[in-house]
């Protein structure tokens, strides 16, 4: 404990990693600030409470946007627009010749990528703000009457939504280029824990101490557990042709220098969960007494869907045949198998072996909630023992404390995860071939 005291205590003494997490932490306050600012007109005490919503998809989209969505702030979109411009624009890249040329430009194409992506942004809001303006706050009745009929409200509000979407992209942004961590997935995930500290309460209030005490020892089994999947890697051994010439331009030592070529077991990352609850919103909103979130039928779509997105998305983050080609590029091979077409072959059915298991745990982890629920967890609690949340909490904090470890570790300090398998660089075997 002291020595991870004295390595926090690092943390101030290097001066950009200080103005980082100070410009980091300010930009997330005005967040999370924003979270409360109610829409212009809208009668915030019908809303109601976020744990009335627990168990509903407006729950859940609410548990995502930090509670902006059962707010009816308007910062009520929250970054989930955004996100879904983003992996629109991803599925473009591989159907869409014009996309795929700006991604080959390099940093102008990123950049061109970047304003199309907020363009679909703005687009996806403007479809968006007025289904949540109609369908959940005047479903709440918490539209006066005098706004009901009022183009001119309704124009604003939109405007506003809009408006505040774009706000908290901005926000993102700033927090990447000159904060610490990914912007965009750490607006996400101080959302979701500032949700936490309510729910526990809430669930302290439902059962004995023990019991309570039993759930978070489960919890943070599962939190463990995630770890583990969120760090996993097959590391496939190899060799390169390391080649020194003699002092006359004679000899060459053609000893190999080994290496690693590292394969997540979770490549595909967050995004199955997302794509499958973002098809899965559309049925629970017409249907959702018969098509709930802790429902039967939800949950075993839900699980089959993640399944099949995250084989899809791995074949998007994952090229055997660029893998196995950049390999004979650079001398590389693994032992055993012949460079080019058979290495392309070998990592392709590696990776499908690996994608499976990672696919069910993936599943397993989004419909926990629900299994949680049917053993007495409270609605708002369960949330947080699987599905999106979890994962996007425990892969955001790893990233930003790798983040802080090598600002901590590129100035001398030891790093906050000094002494643990959780680290920010690579091991001496898998830099050895560098």
């Amino acid at each position: 404990m002291k020595k991870l005291i004295e390595n926090i205590s690092n943390i101030w003494k290097v001066e950009e990693l200080r103005k980082r997490l100070l410009i980091t932490f300010s930009l997330i306050l005005v967040f999370r600030i924003g979270s409360f600012i109610v829409l212009p007109g809208v009668d915030s005490s019908k809303l109601g409470t976020d744990g009335a919503d627990a168990g509903t998809i407006e729950g859940l989209l609410g548990l995502l946007s930090g509670g902006g969505f059962t707010n009816a702030s308007f910062l009520a979109l929250g970054i989930m627009p955004y996100i879904s411009a983003s992996i629109i624009m991803q599925l473009m890249g591989m159907a869409v010749p014009a996309v795929q040329k700006m991604q080959q430009e390099g940093e102008s194409g990123r950049k061109r990528i970047n304003n199309y992506t907020r363009i679909l942004t703005i687009i996806i809001c403007a479809v968006q703000a007025p289904g949540y303006l109609s369908l959940y706050v005047a479903g709440k009745n918490a539209i006066p009457v005098e706004f009901i009929n009022s183009p001119l409200w309704w124009t604003q509000s939109v405007l506003v939504l809009v408006a505040g979407a774009m706000f908290a992209v901005w926000l993102g942004e700033r927090i990447t280029d000159k904060g610490v961590g990914n912007g965009i997935s750490l607006l996400i995930t101080v959302g979701i824990i500032a949700r936490l500290p309510q729910s526990f309460v809430a669930e302290t209030a439902q059962h004995s101490f023990l019991i309570v005490i039993i759930e978070v020892v489960v919890f943070m089994l599962i939190v463990m557990a995630t770890v583990l999947i969120v760090q996993g890697v097959r590391k496939i051994p190899m060799n390169y042709a390391k080649r020194v010439a003699g002092a006359r331009g004679g000899a060459v030592d053609a000893q190999g220098a080994r290496s690693y070529l590292p394969i997540k077991v979770n490549a595909s990352g967050v995004m199955p969960i997302i794509f499958a609850q973002a098809i899965m919103t559309v049925p629970v909103m017409f249907i959702e007494k018969q098509f709930g979130i802790f429902g039967f039928w939800y949950n075993l779509v839900l699980f089959l869907l993640i399944i099949v997105f995250t084989y899809f998305y791995t074949a998007i983050m994952i090229n055997p045949k660029k893998m196995a080609d950049d390999m004979k590029r650079n001398g590389g091979f693994i032992p055993g198998v012949r460079p080019g077409d058979e290495t392309a072959s070998y990592i392709d059915e590696l990776v499908s072996k690996i994608t499976l298991p990672g696919s069910v745990f993936l599943a397993i982890i989004a419909i926990i909630p629900a299994i949680a629920v049917q053993f007495g967890v409270g609605d708002g609690f369960a949330l947080f023992f699987g599905g999106t949340s979890l994962l996007i909490m425990v892969g955001v904090v790893l990233d930003t404390l790798q983040q802080i470890e090598s600002y901590l570790l590129n100035r001398h300090y030891d790093g906050l995860m000094e002494g643990t398998k959780i680290r920010g660089r690579r091991t001496q075997g898998e830099m050895s071939g560098m």
